[in-house]
């Protein structure tokens, strides 16, 4: 019993270090400043811009705004996207497409937070981009083709809510406060998944694992030490992941190359815990999960394959 309190405790204290010092900072400042690109109309204007190119990809208007969300909020960002697109009779094709390529693309909430250890931020955005397209089409145009939805023209992207006019300043506070909101809320899951490993850790779990998989990731360059932060990103998410991938390049046991080889398959919402959370987005959603997990497996594996040769 004595040790497991101190597992609590030591992964408490891990998250709350992780959370406060290296996701807090970062996230309130993203998010201030995509509110306020938000409020003064700048992220419509692009979405409704790209829309025609969108297209070809099988991806409407409002895909392109989800896509802006996760690659500079959070995985979480996109989730509204997603429900107004149930709600309006977006083509499930359309909806499949879109949501192949958000689970392919990287997130903010672990990108950002990795680069300040090593994590090359234009690689990885341009990855996203690439592997998340290429998510989208394949399911677009190959496994969805025989959905008998027909493809809706969805409105364009407008700005969520006119409020009063608002300062800078006051938009600004907002998007801090939405980022703190964030990261207070990914808090219990991150020192669960800490915990979790803590005790995969000391069970001996990790130790098999690594056996395991150490001469397969030894094929493709990366050391047994990622075992450790590649099992946590697939059971419980890419939040996990990064806290446990500061975790061990602090320790030293992963260097900054090695995190920009694994990060092609790493940094995305391809995981339980984030399909579960898109699949509850709406009941059309929900029923074209399984073409969208699909067709990110293609993107990530894309991705995952560009990572592996530039770096």
């Amino acid at each position: 019993m004595e040790q497991i309190i101190t597992l609590i405790l030591d992964s408490g204290r891990t998250g709350l270090d992780m959370g406060l010092y290296i996701l807090l900072p970062i996230m309130v400042v993203m998010l201030a400043f995509m509110k306020l690109l938000e409020a003064k109309g700048v992220l419509s204007w692009v979405s409704n811009l790209l829309a025609p190119v969108a297209r070809i990809f099988g991806i409407p208007g409002l895909g392109i705004f989800a896509m802006i969300k996760l690659l500079f909020v959070s995985f979480i960002a996109p989730v509204a996207t997603f429900a107004l697109m149930d709600r309006n009779g977006t083509s499930r094709r359309y909806i499949a497409a879109t949501l192949a390529m958000v689970l392919a693309m990287s997130q903010a909430n672990a990108t950002f937070p990795l680069s300040a250890m090593g994590l090359n931020l234009g690689v990885i955005l341009l990855t996203s981009v690439i592997g998340g397209l290429a998510a989208a089409a394949f399911t677009y145009y190959v496994l969805t083709r025989n959905l008998s939805d027909p493809d809706t023209d969805e409105v364009a992207v407008t700005n969520s809510a006119p409020e009063e006019k608002k300062t800078v300043i006051q938009i600004l506070g907002d998007g801090g406060q939405e980022g703190m909101k964030i990261v207070l809320g990914m808090l219990p899951m991150l020192i669960l998944a800490i915990f979790l490993v803590n005790v995969f850790k000391a069970t001996g779990v990790i130790d098999l694992l690594s056996t395991l998989l150490a001469p397969l990731l030894a094929l493709i360059g990366l050391p047994e030490a990622t075992v450790l932060p590649l099992v946590t990103k697939f059971i419980a998410g890419g939040t996990a992941f990064m806290g446990v991938t500061i975790e061990l390049m602090n320790e030293g046991l992963i260097s900054a190359h090695e995190l920009n080889r694994m990060a092609g398959f790493a940094t995305n919402p391809l995981d339980v815990t984030g399909v579960a959370i898109f699949a509850a987005a709406g009941k059309r959603v929900g029923q074209v999960i399984r073409y969208a997990v699909y067709g990110a497996l293609f993107g990530m594996v894309l991705r995952g394959i560009m990572h592996l040769i530039i770096f």
